[in-house]
């Protein structure tokens, strides 16, 4: 009656025949049940038969009953094999405890044969044979034995529905209950507390809460199950405050609650957050001694890891027997949910210590506190074990070893499993969705959600957060676009999450406007919303769009987190807002109690850098209460360079290079930072270390997106297949921006040769080679959108502006750092970057 910490059968794929049986059979036959087998069932109400007056089934019957009584079926089987010598002397009586013998001991088969052997069977036969289908889910069996049942005109009592509405229930079609519901009424058990129960049970299972008020109101003689069964359909249903009423007239009554009853009152507490009540019925428990109960125990779990009280979930953990997976399981998962693994981890040694044997859940909760770790070789540890226990084929554990790996770098081994898994569902596509998207492979990610639209598998929010971040880090537009698309024919258009994800798929694909648009259609909002359209604003540089958000954002009662203020100073790094950043800075301690860490001090050396403020950046750097990363010297670095303050960008560079002495990027800016000066014997020296230690500079390369094809170019480019359509309408943007006025700037060259020369390699830069190519192959008037590895120069940057304007188009660049939207001869950075 009451399901707690169970788990049912999964719902069998062809629920349909189900139905037709249960209505055929049913609902036709049932209901029309002749009133003489009704008058038959009134005479004779006793469901047993009397034994024979033979001695040999008297003496057969005692010592069968005997072991089913100490589950001694071997014994059983012996006597078996005794009395069929004999000529097999059993009544119906004896014949039915042998049954239930060999149905207690799960010997099916056995028990299909002896029942078909039968020279007569009765009520109990069928409803014997009805309960051991159920106990081994051969749910269809049990359904099937059940209509031969009732076509052999056998007594229908209430041990026959309540077996078979267990049945129902179990096999997840509680609602064709409404069919036995008829015809017990028709019979006159509607009143019957045992059948009543039942009937509760069912119409909870299918949320038909007022039906089961309705049955439990017919029921004349109410006993303690019937009301812990009306308790436990309230709570299961969400009637909280219900729940607490009829546990109040329980008592009322006089009725004492058992440990079911117990536990539907604290998951209603739960649900009613009412802490106080909670501890009053915890009082209950403690003086009728159910505190020991393993289902009362974890419904105490359940409410004080609710309400935060983790001293006393520790408290009562300790307390309750723990010989049972439940406990163990429920603290595991609740660790490994909370982002405490290492607890999760530690008491799954403590568990495997105490001899009790994980079961799957218990195993998906401690590999998910692997995968939180990264820690690969406990993972595989606890793999092996998977294996020994034979629970790899296990959906839940699978799915949970795939993720393990996935986090560990180990992807090629979570496809296998992948491929391997002959029961994968929804979350196992996910995780090999999200695994290749954290591990930078977006195009795999996306050739496996086409795989999963193929094998008709149902997405879910995650995979469409997942996808739609993949078409983010590849920049495709087309395919985020049709992404979108495919959300508003599910149920997920309005989803928090998917929203999210469309934020940040349009702000890095160049669509700041359409972020907005979606930001701005949203219901409701969480702090990820918030951050993302933030973060959005500060990478186009559209600083002040950013604040306002902020703004916006405290204005609709959102508090500020961590990563809310790394978007807000980055924002102000990009558009050069020293003053906002500074007091946004300070305030993150004073006024939000948020401790900065190494991104926010990041965010503002490069702000104090890039507006000329080396040495107040230094000292902040020198202020940091733990040791700066090379993050933080990088973007003093990189300040440095644009300064052409040598010196100071020589001690950072040297810095980062203590930390990460193979860190070809730092090379490459201190090189251009001597270039700049210069300094070209400084510049050889370091080319030729670059040599000695095997590292290549990054080669500039852009590329740009067109109908569903990508297509790149690398500075100096000569193999793509356009080049000569490429160079002529380069040599006539040369033309037409000269004429406009426009000087090339030689120092963006860092390199010893002459000015024409260098005019020359300006004009072959990667991004300059693909808005060539976007002339001719887009549509006139259309968007142009540019992806490029490494950051603009700055002739690039005053070319594209001219450009925009001398070919009426608006050009979006999307750089190492940010977003450049020229528009009219006017770059969205304010020549800031």
């Amino acid at each position: 009656m009451i399901r707690l910490l169970t788990t049912r059968a999964p719902r069998p794929s062809n629920i349909s025949a189900v139905h037709q049986k249960i209505n055929s059979f049913v609902c036709s036959s049932l209901c029309g049940f002749s009133a003489q087998a009704a008058n038959q069932t009134q005479q004779n109400p006793s469901s047993i038969n009397r034994p024979s007056s033979h001695f040999d089934s008297y003496m057969y019957g005692a010592l069968l009953q005997r072991c089913l009584q100490n589950d001694d079926p071997i014994s059983a089987m012996g006597l078996h094999c005794k009395i069929l010598k004999r000529g097999n002397c059993l009544d119906l009586f004896a014949t039915n405890i042998l049954l239930n013998v060999y149905v207690k001991a799960e010997l099916l088969s056995e028990a299909e044969i002896l029942f078909d052997e039968m020279p007569e069977r009765n009520t109990v036969s069928f409803v014997t044979l009805v309960q051991g289908y159920a106990q081994c889910l051969q749910f269809f069996e049990a359904v099937g034995l059940f209509t031969r049942l009732h076509r052999e005109g056998h007594e229908l009592n209430p041990f026959v529905f309540t077996s078979i509405l267990k049945v129902l229930v179990s096999m997840e079609c509680a609602e064709l209950g409404w069919n036995l519901h008829a015809c017990i009424y028709k019979l006159g058990h509607e009143s019957n507390a045992f059948i009543g129960t039942a009937l509760i049970d069912a119409y909870s299972v299918c949320g038909c809460v007022d039906f089961a008020r309705e049955v439990f109101d017919g029921i004349r003689c109410k006993d303690m199950v019937t009301w812990t069964g009306m308790v436990a359909c309230y709570a299961e249903n969400h009637f909280f405050q219900e729940a607490l009423e009829a546990f109040s007239q329980m008592r009322l009554v006089g009725f004492k609650p058992n440990n079911f009853t117990f536990a539907g009152v604290f998951k209603a507490c739960i649900g009613l957050e009412a802490l106080d009540i909670a501890k009053g019925v915890h009082g209950c428990v403690l003086k009728t001694r159910y505190e020991y109960d393993l289902y009362v125990g974890v419904a105490l779990l359940e409410l004080y890891t609710k309400c935060g009280d983790i001293g006393n979930v520790q408290q009562i953990f300790e307390e309750i027997p723990k010989t049972d997976v439940i406990p163990w399981s429920f603290m595991i998962s609740r660790f490994a949910q909370s982002d405490q693994s290492e607890k999760a981890v530690n008491l799954f040694c403590r568990m495997r210590q105490s001899f009790v044997v994980p079961n799957q859940y218990t195993f998906a909760s401690a590999l998910q506190a692997c995968a939180t770790l990264g820690d690969l070789d406990l993972g595989k540890q606890m793999h092996s074990l998977v294996l020994k226990v034979r629970l790899d084929a296990d959906v839940f554990v699978s799915n949970a070893l795939m993720d393990v790996y996935a986090k560990c770098g180990r992807i090629e081994d979570s496809l296998e499993l992948f491929e391997k898994s002959l029961n994968r569902n929804d979350v196992s596509w996910n995780t090999m969705i999200v695994g290749y998207v954290n591990c930078g492979d977006a195009e795999k990610a996306l050739s496996l959600f086409l795989e999963m639209l193929e094998n008709r598998a149902q997405a879910t929010e995650v995979t469409y957060s997942g996808v739609l971040c993949a078409s983010a880090g590849l920049t495709a537009l087309e395919l985020g676009t049709q992404i979108h698309s495919l959300t508003f024919k599910t149920n997920y258009a309005e989803n928090t999450v998917v929203h999210n994800a469309l934020i940040d798929m349009y702000s890095k694909c160049g669509r700041i406007r359409d972020a907005r648009l979606v930001f701005d259609m949203m219901n409701e909002r969480d702090e990820v919303s918030w951050n993302t359209m933030i973060s959005g604003y500060s990478m186009h540089g559209l600083g002040m769009e950013a604040l306002k958000i902020f703004q916006m954002m405290q204005d609709r009662g959102h508090k500020p987190n961590t990563l809310t203020f790394v978007g807000v100073l980055s924002a102000c790094s990009n558009s050069g807002l020293l003053d906002e950043g500074q007091a946004y800075f300070s305030s993150m301690l004073q006024e939000y109690g948020i401790e900065p860490c190494i991104e926010h001090y990041s965010c503002m050396v490069r702000l104090l850098g890039r507006s000329g403020h080396l040495h107040k950046a230094l000292k902040l750097i020198e202020e940091i209460p733990f040791k700066p990363s090379v993050m933080v010297w990088r973007a003093l670095l990189g300040a440095c360079v644009i300064h052409k303050n040598v010196e100071l960008g020589r001690m950072s560079a040297q810095r980062i290079l203590e930390m990460e002495p193979e860190d070809d990027a730092t090379h490459v800016l201190l090189s251009n930072m001597y270039a700049t000066a210069r300094r070209w014997d400084n510049v050889t020296a370091i080319r030729q270390s670059m040599k000695k230690k095997g590292m290549k500079k990054e080669p500039g390369l852009s590329w740009i997106e067109n109908q569903g094809s990508v297509h790149y170019f690398s500075a100096g480019d000569t193999l793509h297949p356009d080049m000569k359509v490429i160079n002529g309408i380069l040599e006539w943007l040369n033309v037409r921006t000269r004429r406009a006025g426009f000087v090339p700037d030689c120092n963006a060259v860092l390199l010893d040769v002459d000015t024409k020369e260098k005019e020359r390699l300006l004009w072959v830069h990667s991004e300059r080679l693909a808005l060539a190519f976007a002339l001719f192959r887009t549509s006139s008037g259309s968007q142009i959108r540019i992806i490029k590895n490494l950051r603009i120069c700055v002739d690039c940057h005053a070319a594209m502006k001219l450009i925009s304007k001398i070919v009426q188009r608006d050009i979006i660049i999307r750089d190492m750092n940010r977003f450049h939207d020229f528009h009219d001869g006017i770059c969205s950075c304010g020549d800031y970057w």
